[in-house]
């Protein structure tokens, strides 16, 4: 069985979520002669901390990743060499990126989840927003 690369966005985005992070992935179409790979943003609205990967920028094979939040937490520039996504998420909670279920805009950024077998939206409506049916029955009174 193959090794999870942290390199790869997939792996770093899915690893970061399971761990409570809001994520979006930002960029991953960078030129080849650029040593990026990717960008994410990590819980926006509250720590906004972009994430870049970096493929082959100081030596050969190496991946590093550069944490940039202007400055409010993390130091500008600030760069981690790391194959272990855990040096990552340990990083992020050191240094106040939350990752707690309860906080208050990470509803807004998830996306709806669609029920496969009859394309509706299973989620419940935002506050002060009503669905389909209770404003169809408020209208019928």
């Amino acid at each position: 069985m193959t090794k999870n690369k942290i390199r790869t966005p997939s792996y770093f985005v899915k690893r970061l979520r399971d761990n409570g992070f809001v994520v979006i992935k930002m960029f991953q179409e960078f030129s080849k002669t650029d040593n990026r790979a990717w960008t994410i943003l990590v819980n926006p609205g509250a720590g906004s901390v972009f994430i870049t990967c970096y493929f082959n920028r100081l030596n050969i094979n190496d991946v590093e990743f550069e944490f940039n939040d202007g400055g409010a937490n993390i130091p500008k520039n600030f760069f981690i060499k790391t194959d272990s996504i855990e040096v990552i998420i340990e990083y992020l909670i050191n240094h106040n990126v939350s990752n707690r279920a309860d906080w208050p805009l990470k509803q807004k950024f998830l996306r709806p989840r669609i029920n496969n077998l009859n394309g509706t939206d299973t989620q419940q409506p935002a506050r002060g927003q009503e669905s389909g049916k209770e404003s169809e029955q408020k209208s019928q009174l």
